[in-house]
């Protein structure tokens, strides 16, 4: 992970505005960019965003990346006006367009935070410094005897101060200092970081101001519906485009073809109307003539048939081989197999994606919610060859995107669409849309085997991952359908084979929160459970057993969990949960688990009850985390943990299943959220801070609740998980 640092070349730009005003640009040149970015692919995330400041005192500071919930919209500004050193309460907070200026402008891999730390601090530290000059020049006294606080420089010898927006016009004739020059505060010193923020949105949601997509509203907006072909990879041959355009309010109908190496967009009809509810109602009378393509064939019950094949051979992928694992089969004091299996999900999120467009003379303006915003802007460009200098982004909060809408498959339609009608229009996928034409997250099997010597020790590991390949090359996994070589225990094991064999399909996959972590904590840290009991130790013991081993590096390998650091979090999420002092009652257990991921380490507990109609509560969850030495907005951290949390249970729940290559499910009838009612009703958050630069959160406290809970139930009844959704064993919420 890149982490810019705001060096000589990268200054802020100072001036004044009308009445009176002061703008700073935090600003990277070109040169700097070009020599960052190494000569190819796109430079890391850069220390870009503007404070304004007004003559009454006001600070405005422009939020750059996309918020989906995360509250990254007051994390990055938090940052800014600590070193601003202004009252938080003085602060107002913009979001930001799509803009190079900014630099790239992202949500997703919980990256904001560790690569804006150290240079959003700079970048308000600079301006400080820039502030305290023009009093020093004003009064004619050195700079060095000057402080701030509260949005006003102060000279402690005379007794006088003046605020930050009376200095507007000395301040502009300044050039600011090299941020990396400046000493950033003391941790000790903080006012705003590390306190609890609550987000700026807030009184706008819950009193429905506009904000999401779906808010926007433009004079003489039309509404648009997209029906793409129900098998993946299939095409539009024709249509009753007549009859569709003959009904109530409709405007348009026309095909889409796909777009460039098969999308997107992706083929479809798209109709056009004054509401939409009557474009709705007209798909309803929709009759399309496509041509289905390869993907027809696929389906889940042929995926799991090929992979139960492919388990009995030898795996045509090798991950890692360390020592000789068959032969530490051979001499185990005992060895342990199990099959494992997680189904493709969707995201799912309450707001279902949409997109407003205007083309006129040429030119392309969208308003939409997008994790990432200039890969719609690029994809666009590249489907429909509008330069990407005539497209104007305007970003809106999101309702929810945990991955999804990192993929701009709904952006590029609306554009499309757009450019046909010549109006605004606003495209709305419906929730059977998110459902059925999405990206997924990729289901996977897995046959692992594991050997304990005489004393309980794990010797040996096996795992044959049975994934997915979208293209024709057989050794390359489609999106998150990988595994890499660091995958725990790896590294802490002498004898340990990970391979893997792929399944060709063509259902698109991508990334969903806590990417790949969210399936593979499941099926390890559940089947490292079970080695744990199989070697009849304490599952806690177990793990940290193995990571006080020396880690095993293996030649030109990179990454990898720090044990010291995993170990820490196990032991105070076992401390703060009481897991020495649990009783064995039947039908109630508790459960273990931990998972690094996105650079933080995370452990966690859930208790859990199972009655005889295999019905399951969760009654308490404990979190213990550790994502470096500063957490930032400690109501936010709680909330991505609760958040984590619940979403991962929710997983336990869902499945996407494929059929003729398309999704069965439809609606949260078919595809169900987290009800409150089977919520935990406690969850608790505690944190280590140790001696590392702080990282994210939107993704590492997902995994572990997964196998938490299948640990737990396994300690309720001794019924094995190994398989999800939950309702596959006949399990359901109480």
């Amino acid at each position: 992970m890149s982490t810019v640092t705001v060096d000589r070349r990268a200054f802020l730009r100072v001036s004044a505005i009308a009445g009176g005003g002061l703008v700073f640009t935090a600003y990277l040149d070109p040169t700097t960019l070009f020599a960052q970015r190494g000569g190819r692919g796109a430079p890391p995330l850069d220390p870009d965003a503007f404070i304004r400041i007004s003559p009454d005192g006001i600070v405005t500071i422009m939020s750059k990346n996309p918020e989906i919930g995360q509250g990254i919209k007051v994390t990055l500004p938090m940052l800014i006006a600590e070193e601003l050193d202004v009252d938080w309460k003085d602060v107002r907070v913009e979001q930001a367009d799509l803009d190079a200026k900014y630099g790239p402008q992202s949500a997703g891999g919980s990256r904001a935070v560790p690569s804006h730390w150290t240079p959003m601090r700079q970048v308000g530290a600079a301006a400080r410094a820039t502030l305290v000059a023009a009093a020093a020049e004003t009064w004619n006294v050195p700079a060095s005897r000057l402080t701030t606080a509260s949005g006003r420089v102060i000279d402690a010898q005379t007794n006088r101060s003046v605020g930050y927006g009376q200095l507007a016009t000395a301040a502009a004739r300044l050039t600011p200092p090299d941020p990396a020059s400046l000493t950033l505060k003391d941790p000790k010193d903080y006012k705003i970081i590390g306190k609890p923020v609550p987000g700026v949105d807030n009184p706008a949601v819950v009193t429905g101001q506009p904000l999401y997509g779906l808010d926007v509203s433009l004079p003489g907006m039309l509404h648009a519906v997209y029906a793409r072909v129900p098998v993946f990879g299939g095409s539009v041959t024709g249509a009753n485009l007549d009859a569709i355009r003959a009904m109530p309010g409709v405007r348009q109908a026309f095909i889409v073809p796909n777009g460039p190496n098969g999308g997107p967009p992706f083929s479809g009809v798209a109709i056009v109307a004054d509401s939409f509810w009557q474009a709705e109602t007209a798909r309803k009378s929709l009759t399309m003539e496509v041509d289905e393509g390869v993907g027809a064939s696929d389906s889940s019950e042929a995926f799991s048939k090929r992979a139960a094949e492919l388990s009995t051979q030898a795996p045509t992928m090798s991950i890692r081989q360390d020592g000789d694992a068959e032969a530490a089969f051979g001499v185990a004091a005992k060895v342990i197999e199990a099959a494992y299996e997680y189904p493709f999900l969707a995201h799912a999120p309450l707001e279902p994606p949409n997109c407003t467009g205007h083309f006129t003379d040429g030119k392309l303006e969208l308003w939409v919610g997008t994790q990432t915003p200039g890969s719609g802007v690029s994809g666009i460009s590249r489907a429909m060859g509008i330069p990407a200098e005539n497209i104007t982004l305007h970003l809106y909060k999101m309702g929810g995107g945990f991955g999804g809408r990192l993929y701009n498959n709904y952006v590029v339609e609306a554009a499309w669409i757009a450019r046909e009608v010549g109006a605004p229009v606003q495209l709305r996928w419906t929730r059977e849309d998110e459902t059925r034409q999405e990206v997924y997250r990729p289901g996977g099997f897995h046959y692992f085997k594991a050997g304990v010597d005489g004393s309980g020790r794990l010797i040996a590991f096996r795992d044959h991952f049975v994934s997915y390949r979208s293209g024709e090359q057989l050794d390359r996994p489609a999106a998150s359908a990988s595994m890499g070589g660091t995958e725990f225990p790896a590294r802490f094991v002498p004898n340990l084979s990970l391979g893997a064999s792929l399944i060709p399909f063509k259902v698109p996959t991508g990334a969903m929160r806590a990417p790949g972590s969210n399936a593979l904590a499941f099926v390890f840290q559940s089947f490292v459970d079970e080695a744990a009991h199989a070697a009849g130790k304490d599952p806690l013991e177990f793990q940290l057993e193995l990571l006080s081993r020396t880690p095993i590096q293996a030649e030109g390998a990179r990454g990898g969990l720090d044990p010291a650091r995993m170990s820490a979090v196990l032991r105070l999420v076992a401390e703060k949960s009481g897991w020495a002092r649990r009783t064995k009652t039947p039908g109630k257990g508790m459960g273990i688990a931990c998972y690094y991921s996105h650079s933080g380490y995370f452990a966690e507990v859930a208790e859990v009850e199972v009655d005889d109609r295999k019905r399951i509560r969760i009654n308490h969850v404990w979190v213990a985390g550790d994502i470096g030495r500063q957490i930032i907005n400690p109501l936010h951290a709680e909330s991505q943990v609760q958040g984590g949390v619940i979403e991962g249970i929710s997983h336990m729940m869902q499945e996407i299943t494929i059929e003729h290559g398309g999704v069965v499910q439809g609606n949260f009838h078919q595809y169900p959220l987290l009800r409150m009612r089977n919520a935990p009703p406690v969850i608790e958050a505690h944190w280590i801070t140790s001696d590392n630069d702080p990282t994210g959160l939107g993704e590492p406290t997902l995994p572990p609740i997964l196998p938490a809970v299948a640990n737990a139930i396994f300690a309720a009844n001794g019924d094995r998980v190994r398989a999800l959704p939950l309702s596959k064993s006949g399990y359901s919420w109480a």
